[in-house]
C-alpha cells in the first residue's frame, strides 16, 4: 500500500492524491521513489486512460523537504545543507519526470494550493493544469544556491520560452494562478470547491475518446513541444 499517496479508481479514472498535508506534501527521494513506482503501476493498467494528479490539504507540492534547514537564515548555510541534497536528486528528478511526462494516459495537475520547486515541475509534467484561484507557484532553488534541475529547466522552457524561462528561475519571483493562465500555462482557474468536479469532468470526457488517437496526438505535441525530430512509432499502438 502507498505511505504517501491515495490512489483511487472510477471507471477509467485514477486519482492520485499527494497525501502529507501535515508536511506540505514535500518530496524528497523516499517520496520520489514511491511517486516513481506509483507512475509504473498506472502506466501498466489497460483500464486507465487519465490520471488526475493533486495534494491533499491547502499544498499541492512544497517541492524539496527542507526540515534540516529550519530556522537557518543564513544563506551561506543554507546553500551548503541544501547543494548536496539538490545533487542527489537530480537525476532521479530528471527519471520520474521523463516517465511523467511519457505515460501514455492523459494527466490532469489538479493544484489546490502553492506548487513550489520540485511541486511545480510535477505540476508542469503533467498534460493539463487546473489549478485554484489562489495557488502561487515558484522555483526557489537559486534563493538556495542552487540550479534549477535540467529537467525542470526544459520543462519550464518549453512551456513559456527561454527569455520567460530565465525571469522565473533566477528571480524565484511568486507567480499567482491569474498570471500563468494567461501565459497559457494553465488550461483553467476556478474555485477550491470546484477543483475536483472540474478535474473529473475533464477527465471523463477524454476518457471517452479514442484511446489510441489520443495517444498519438500526445506523443506528437510532446515531440513538438520539446524539439524531438522522431516520434516513436510505437506510440500508435492501441491500448486495448
Amino acid at each position: 500500500m502507498p505511505e504517501h499517496f491515495v490512489l483511487e479508481k472510477e471507471g477509467r479514472v485514477a486519482t492520485l492524491t499527494f497525501n502529507r498535508p501535515e508536511k506540505r506534501n514535500p518530496l524528497n527521494e523516499e517520496i520520489v521513489l514511491e511517486f516513481e513506482s506509483l507512475l509504473h503501476q498506472i502506466r501498466d493498467d489497460k483500464d486507465i486512460r487519465v490520471l488526475i494528479f493533486t495534494g491533499s490539504g491547502n499544498t499541492f507540492s512544497a517541492g524539496a523537504d527542507l526540515s534540516q534547514m529550519k530556522g537557518i537564515t543564513d544563506p551561506a548555510e543554507r546553500q551548503r545543507i541544501f547543494a548536496p541534497l539538490g545533487k542527489r536528486r537530480v537525476r532521479l528528478i530528471a527519471r520520474t519526470l521523463h516517465t511523467l511526462v511519457n505515460l501514455e494516459q492523459v494527466t490532469i495537475a489538479a493544484v489546490n494550493g502553492y506548487a513550489a520547486g520540485g511541486g511545480w515541475s510535477l505540476a508542469l509534467g503533467c498534460d493539463l493544469r487546473i489549478a485554484v484561484e489562489e495557488a502561487e507557484f515558484w522555483f526557489p532553488e537559486v534563493d538556495l544556491g542552487v540550479p534549477l534541475s535540467p529537467a525542470s529547466t526544459a520543462l519550464l522552457a518549453a512551456h513559456v520560452g527561454p527569455a520567460l524561462a530565465k525571469e522565473i528561475i533566477i528571480t524565484c519571483r511568486r507567480f499567482k494562478a491569474a498570471e500563468l493562465l494567461q501565459l497559457g500555462i494553465l488550461n483553467r482557474i476556478v474555485k477550491k470547491a470546484d477543483l475536483m468536479p472540474t478535474a473529473r469532468e475533464l477527465a471523463k470526457t477524454i476518457a471517452q475518446k479514442n484511446p489510441t488517437a489520443v495517444m498519438a496526438s500526445k506523443a506528437t505535441i510532446n515531440a513538438l513541444a520539446m524539439h524531438h525530430d522522431v516520434v516513436r512509432p510505437d506510440i500508435f499502438l492501441a491500448r486495448d
